[in-house]
């Protein structure tokens, strides 16, 4: 029967109209079945349709909320905001005063006809003598530097995420994860058939105890780690942590793909490779350290695993670009990264400043080093809730549950990028943020109704 359909397209009609509005609550199905007359199971098959549509999600414990629209609601006037373009804080690529000039006297000499030719060739994942010699510089940290023997490349620093699980998990293996993890990390576990597990976390990172008790459980395949300003919440692990889960790890014999892309705007930091070397692949790239448009991914293996990952580079069609490591080796021979970095490492400075001005008072969990933040909501708002009260002005920001391994967790926070946008905007986005949180949440787009339960 199509009855289920009819009525979820009457909500859905409800939703675009506005009469629903982004945060609302939904009543509880029974209830629903007994408004509509309809049997409780219909109700289910509605709530699901909906799911299905993306126009609403069910959070545990809470209930079933209409979803935060790319927009205002339909049937609302647009605010001054909207209607200019979006400061979209979701993008995260840090820029340099003076990049192009800086990035473009290493490219001219590859621009010669010559030159250009072998540039243009087909890269192998483990490219050439100088790209790895170079890279191994650039990757180089107090207490680590790699052997050039073990680099490999990829298109991009995903790609050598993707890679380095492929080699190491089969189809329907586990894998544990930071109970928040990078997005993307989640969408290559599903396209690769990868189980992820997630682990609890604190203000020092991964908890090591967690580790162990998820492997006992059911035996993990791999461990994906960023401990260095993790990607949402710019914690960074103290070293005596990372001891303990290097220790972990070690007794385990569980391999680590190490996520340190970030890695760079933090100096000082020895990777959490130099505790567990024998286990750990590292991952990193070119876009943050340089420009977004220009990608290379680095791996450094395990001296035995070599092989087997570049076999997997290979079948996943993940090699890197030879232009891209051509114009690599150059800006790393010539000082070219280490100005950009330093330009970075000021500017995120800079923009920490503005994010302790603008969001003083509020549950902000950040790093001085960090382009980004964690932004723990005051109640009652909520991720969803407060995504689209901020895409009615205009601002894009990324809502807490993206980051979360359960889909039944769903926390009331969202993060900040801070690198993609000026400083001006950057002020002006954070301050109508500030002032929209101290609205209170729920009036937005209709609020909460029907009282709810503010579970886990």
């Amino acid at each position: 029967m199509d009855d289920y359909r009819r009525i979820a397209d009457r909500i859905a009609d409800d939703i675009a109209a506005g009469r629903l509005g982004p945060g609302q609550r939904l009543a509880p199905q029974r209830l629903f079945a007994r408004r509509h007359g309809i049997a409780g199971s219909t109700a289910g098959r509605v709530y699901g349709e909906l799911v299905r549509r993306g126009l609403v999600v069910g959070e545990v414990g809470r209930g079933t909320f209409v979803r935060a629209a790319a927009a205002g609601p339909a049937g609302r006037a647009l605010t001054e905001e909207a209607t200019r373009a979006p400061v979209n804080l979701e993008l995260n690529y840090p820029s340099a005063p003076g990049q192009s000039e800086l990035l473009a006297p290493a490219l001219a000499p590859l621009l010669r006809p010559d030159v250009l030719a072998e540039s243009l060739r087909p890269a192998a994942a483990t490219g050439t003598a100088e790209a790895r010699a170079a890279a191994a510089a650039l990757l180089a940290a107090p207490g680590w530097r790699p052997d050039p023997a073990q680099l490999l490349f990829t298109g991009n620093a995903r790609q050598a995420v993707a890679a380095a699980l492929a080699s190491l998990v089969r189809p329907g293996g586990r894998v544990g994860v930071e109970e928040l993890t990078y997005p993307l990390v989640k969408e290559i576990a599903a396209r690769l058939g990868i189980v992820l597990v997630p682990l609890a976390t604190d203000a020092d990172g991964l908890r090591p105890e967690s580790l162990a008790a998820a492997h006992r459980s059911a035996p993990l395949s791999a461990l994906y780690l960023q401990p260095v300003l993790h990607n949402p919440t710019s914690v960074t692990t103290p070293p005596e942590r990372r001891r303990r889960i290097a220790r972990a790890v070690t007794d385990l014999g569980l391999p680590v793909v190490e996520d340190r892309v970030w890695s760079f705007l933090c100096p000082g930091d020895t990777p959490f490779a130099a505790g567990a070397p024998g286990l750990t692949h590292v991952v990193d790239g070119l876009s943050k350290r340089v420009a977004p448009g220009l990608t290379a991914g680095f791996l450094v293996v395990p001296p035995a695993r070599v092989e087997s990952v570049a076999a997997a580079v290979r079948s996943g069609g993940w090699s890197a670009g030879r232009f891209a490591l051509e114009a690599a080796v150059r800006w790393a021979g010539d000082g070219t990264v280490r100005r950009l970095v330093a330009a970075k490492r000021a500017d995120a400075a800079r923009r920490q400043d503005v994010v302790a001005r603008e969001l003083a008072g509020f549950a902000v969990r950040t790093d001085p080093h960090s382009c980004f933040v964690w932004w723990d909501l005051p109640a009652p708002w909520r991720a969803d809730t407060f995504t689209a009260a901020a895409a009615a002005h205009g601002i894009a920001v990324t809502p807490g549950p993206a980051f979360a391994v359960d889909p039944g967790r769903t926390p009331d926070a969202v993060r900040l990028g801070l690198a993609s946008v000026s400083e001006t905007e950057l002020t002006r986005a954070l301050r109508t943020l500030a002032g929209t949180a101290r609205t209170g949440g729920g009036r937005t787009g209709g609020g909460r109704t029907g009282g709810g339960e503010d579970g886990a």
